[in-house]
This record gives structure tokens, C-alpha cells and sequence, in this order.
């Protein structure tokens, strides 16, 4: 049984290695669609990935629409915005103020089937470190927490040979206008394209992939 369990282990880690060398930015995106349960699989990983204090200060919008995605597309040199089967848009919440914390603090007593007042000394450091930043601090802050569900998305997307794009280039104001993002106290930050590659017209779909060697990416210390 315990060399079953470590063959099982290594099989599983073999095969995270196998899929991060088979994902890239894909640049063009063929007719298929991402089937609805490997959509949520992907909007499942990303709800449960890892944020700071576990408040999970951004949201996630999933557009399928072909004409929305086309409208948000126009103008950008990211093709894959229109071309996609389905969008992504990470968008961080805009500020943080003493309700925000105040509603965290009582879900995750419901969620723990824990009294409000037990959390006092959790609420307080969180009020003490996030109320005594500027708006602008607590956006960056938020957006960061966006890119760690990002990089889960790419891992997940990876693992079922989905194909994905992650965008920066594109017109945040535009975006937030069109969603109605402003208000709900949100502002996007970064856009994630799902899909299938077009092998026939993506020129990197068959180079190689490329990244310095790990000797020189990484130093070990002590």
C-alpha cells in the first residue's frame, strides 16, 4: 500500500509538471466551448484560492455573450477578448470601509457556526491594519489578491486542457462602464480569455516553451 501511495504521488505531481509545460498564451482561439461543469471546475478553483485574511476582496465575471464580448474587445490588440469562448474579469474592490469588514466578520461566523463576539480580536486586527490605509492602498492590495485567483485559474484551466489567455492590455474604464462595475465598488484589473486553441493559426502553438533554467531562476538558502 505505501508504495502504491507514493507511485500515486509522484503520478500526480508528473502530470502538474506535464500540464504548466503544456499551457501558453494562447493567441488564437478556435469555434469550441468550454463545456459548463469544466467552467465551473475553473470558477470553483478560483473562489478557492488563496487571499490574504480570507476576505476575498475582488469579484469574478464570466462573460459568454458574443456580442458583450465583442463590445469589450473593440479597440484592444487582444483578439482573444472576442475570439474566446469565455471571458474572465477579475475586478478588485475599489475601497474598503469598517461595513466591508463588519459583513466579512459575520459570514465567516455563520460559515463556522461561531458567536460574532469570539471574532472580536480578528475583527480589530483586520479594522487596524486595512482602515488605516488610503482607498488607493487597499485597491492595490485587493488587485493583488486578484492575480493569486489568476494564477489558480491558469493551473486549473491547465490541469483540464483548457486553453487560456491572461490580459493586461485592455480598457479598464471601458470594461467597468459597460459591466456597471463602479457601481458595485469594484474596478478591473485583469482579464483571463478560456478556450481551445487554433492550432492552424496560432504561431506559438507549436514552439517550444521557453524559461530559464531552474538553476538560475532559483537560489536555495541554507
Amino acid at each position: 500500500m505505501a508504495v502504491f501511495s507514493c507511485f500515486n504521488f509522484k503520478t500526480k505531481k508528473m502530470k502538474l509538471i506535464d500540464d504548466l509545460k503544456w499551457r501558453y498564451a494562447t493567441k488564437k482561439y478556435s469555434n469550441k466551448k468550454v463545456a459548463n461543469d469544466d467552467l465551473e471546475k475553473i470558477v470553483e478553483a478560483i473562489n478557492l484560492s488563496a487571499s490574504s485574511i480570507g476576505m476575498q476582496t475582488y469579484r469574478l465575471f464570466v462573460i459568454e455573450d458574443q456580442a458583450l464580448k465583442k463590445e469589450l474587445g473593440e479597440g484592444s490588440f487582444n483578439s482573444q477578448i472576442a475570439e474566446c469562448s469565455h471571458l474572465l474579469i477579475f475586478a478588485a474592490f475599489d475601497s474598503i470601509n469598517g461595513e466591508t469588514i463588519d459583513n466579512y466578520i459575520e459570514f465567516v461566523a455563520k460559515e463556522r457556526e461561531t458567536p460574532v463576539e469570539e471574532l472580536t480580536n480578528f475583527k480589530n486586527t483586520i479594522r487596524d491594519y486595512l482602515l488605516a490605509r488610503t482607498d488607493d492602498e487597499n485597491f492595490i492590495w485587493s488587485a493583488k489578491q486578484a492575480y493569486i485567483g489568476l494564477g489558480t485559474a491558469l493551473i486549473a484551466a491547465a490541469a483540464l486542457k483548457i486553453d487560456a489567455t491572461p490580459m493586461e492590455g485592455f480598457d479598464a474604464e471601458k470594461f467597468d462602464k459597460i459591466l456597471r462595475l463602479k457601481e458595485k465598488k469594484l474596478k478591473s484589473v485583469v482579464l483571463l480569455a478560456l478556450g481551445y486553441r487554433d492550432e492552424e493559426n496560432d504561431y506559438l502553438a507549436k514552439l517550444k516553451k521557453v524559461r530559464i533554467p531552474i538553476q538560475e531562476f532559483c537560489t536555495k538558502v541554507g
